[in-house]
């Protein structure tokens, strides 16, 4: 072994590129497992030994450090009676080796306390945040489990898993009571829907909100669940418990028709528009017409939400209802039902209407929460639930990183609004 270490390093000399101590012994170590025949990773492999006889002596410096001398060395007449006491086997979990046994030394009067392998701890690494990391893309607990034993040689039990995932509530709870700020530019809530299983499996939505700073960051305000059947008073405790937490103000609220909300937000925010999603709107109209008439039908909606003022809009919606009404007068009537929602962003320009016309804001954290969701398939519990859709939102760190792009798209709307708001807007720079 020693004969060839010495030859690669010679032949890496040569090449023109020195080998430091550190590779030296690496090649050294790689060259003698070959020879034995072990493989690089696995079970019994290098990684595992090399894992294996640092962290042996570590602990064993460790204990030196604790007795303050080295093995078989007390001093008679010592004060203290603590000695080394043998070792203990352990199993801790490694990402590179997977399961490592190692001995553990023990003194005498049970007072050393490791530091580099910790009393209780089985993983050297944050498999913590790994688990998380997986519940978030929507895998079960057992799922997670069988994960760990493919990739990483380790076993990791349901139960484990339970236990960690479920240390994220407290931290979920406080994340959903944090203090917000006092005015957001614009508000989105938008629902998805989540298969729960409450004596029997049924769809639940589940409701979001981002709100936009005067700074142009986004925000993922909160999460909160609903049972199908939301109305004024469900709003009012959304609404209330985002006012409770700091916000004073808000300029949009931007939300797909959702009921009860309009009629609430004016007892809140009093100055706060409610913009409701055109998007939805249009694909709405869409769901109650022929195929054969889609055409035609783009073209006069379009004479709706394009058109320069809310005056020129209600012109269109009277062609819209001469020329459709009578073949589809629930699509009349989805339109006027809305039109008290649907025509403010009439009033701005258009870069500001393109903003705060739809939820499209909000649709990337969707995507992201749909993605978990089919990937689970529904839910043991509402907690369950919430919690999975609070770890993809802790993925994504959305308070602060990453919002260059927003603040650039954000600039016409936030000057807007710092310039026609007046006393509404607080002291700060435009942007």
């Amino acid at each position: 072994m020693d004969s060839d270490a010495v030859g690669a390093e010679k032949k890496t000399w040569r090449s023109g590129r020195q080998l430091s101590p550190e590779q030296a012994v690496a090649a050294a170590m790689v060259v003698e497992a070959k020879q034995r025949g072990l493989a690089l990773a696995g079970p019994d492999g290098l990684l595992e030994l090399f894992t294996k006889n640092v962290l042996e002596t570590a602990l064993d410096e460790e204990m030196t450090e604790h007795l303050g001398r080295e093995k078989s060395q007390a001093e008679p007449g010592r004060d203290s009676t603590s000695v080394r006491n043998g070792t203990r086997p352990k199993t801790v979990i490694s990402d590179a080796a997977g399961e490592v046994e190692i001995d553990v030394p023990r003194d005498r009067e049970s007072l050393f306390e490791p530091k580099i392998v910790k009393k209780r701890q089985c993983r050297l690494t944050d498999v913590d945040e790994i688990v998380l990391s997986l519940y978030a893309k929507g895998l079960t607990t057992g799922e997670i489990s069988v994960h760990f034993a493919e990739i990483y040689g380790a076993s990791v039990s349901k139960e484990t898993i339970s236990r960690i995932t479920d240390k994220v509530v407290g931290e979920m709870e406080g994340w959903r009571s944090r203090p917000l700020d006092a005015v957001y530019a614009a508000v989105f809530i938008d629902a998805i829907v989540v298969k729960v299983r409450d004596g029997q499996v049924a769809n639940r939505p589940f409701y979001a909100a981002i709100g936009v700073t005067v700074d142009g960051r986004r925000d993922v305000l909160g999460l909160w669940a609903g049972s199908g059947g939301e109305g004024a008073k469900f709003w009012m405790s959304v609404l209330v418990d985002l006012k409770n937490r700091g916000v004073k103000d808000v300029f949009f609220l931007v939300c797909d028709g959702l009921k009860g909300l309009p009629e609430v937000i004016e007892q809140v925010w009093p100055q706060t528009i409610v913009q409701t999603c055109v998007i939805h709107l249009i694909r709405n109209s869409f769901r109650l017409t022929s195929r054969k008439h889609v055409d035609a039908l783009k073209r006069d909606l379009k004479a709706m939400y394009e058109a320069p003022n809310p005056d020129a809009a209600a012109v269109a919606l009277a062609e819209l209802d001469e020329k459709w009404g009578a073949k589809y007068p629930a699509l009349v009537r989805l339109w006027r039902n809305a039109w008290t929602e649907f025509v403010p962003f009439l009033d701005y320009d258009v870069e500001i209407r393109r903003m705060i016309c739809s939820t499209n804001a909000i649709e990337s954290l969707n995507a992201r929460y749909r993605r978990a969701v089919r990937a689970r398939g529904h839910f043991p519990t509402e907690q369950a639930a919430m919690k999975c859709l609070y770890l993809v939102t802790r993925s994504l760190d959305p308070t602060g990183t990453g919002a260059a792009r927003w603040l650039m798209r954000w600039k016409p709307i936030l000057n807007a609004f710092a310039i026609t708001s007046g006393d509404r807007w607080p002291v700060t720079e435009t942007y």
